[in-house]
């Protein structure tokens, strides 16, 4: 079995909902940031430290997660096909890579 964390944060950014604590990288939508950047996601919904929790309703008063930019990426490619039958040249192909930003966890305040 592994350990736990003893200090994590859910927060939310772009539609989603992240698990994060001190030292992860995980990827965010797309933010106007430099790399090396300071970054503060006020969107925090819990704060775990311990056997002290904080649940926010909807949000932590005065939490804030502070991040590090490391890269600006893209994600893997989607295909997606279009195809009608009986229609002749109604077959088409597109590819997407979304863009991301790579962000490691610097604090957890809150």
């Amino acid at each position: 079995m592994s350990k736990e964390a003893t200090k994590y944060a859910i927060i939310a950014d772009g539609g989603r909902q992240y698990r994060v604590a001190p030292g992860e990288t995980f990827e965010i939508d797309r933010l106007n940031q430099k790399v090396g950047g300071k970054i503060k996601l006020d969107d925090v919904l819990m704060v775990v430290d311990g056997a002290k929790v904080s649940i926010g309703k909807p949000k932590v008063a005065g939490a804030a997660v502070e991040c590090e930019v490391l890269a600006q990426i893209k994600g893997e490619k989607l295909i997606a096909y279009m195809y009608r039958c009986k229609k002749g040249s109604s077959r088409r192909k597109k590819g997407h890579r979304q863009k991301h930003t790579l962000v490691k966890v610097t604090a957890i305040n809150g």
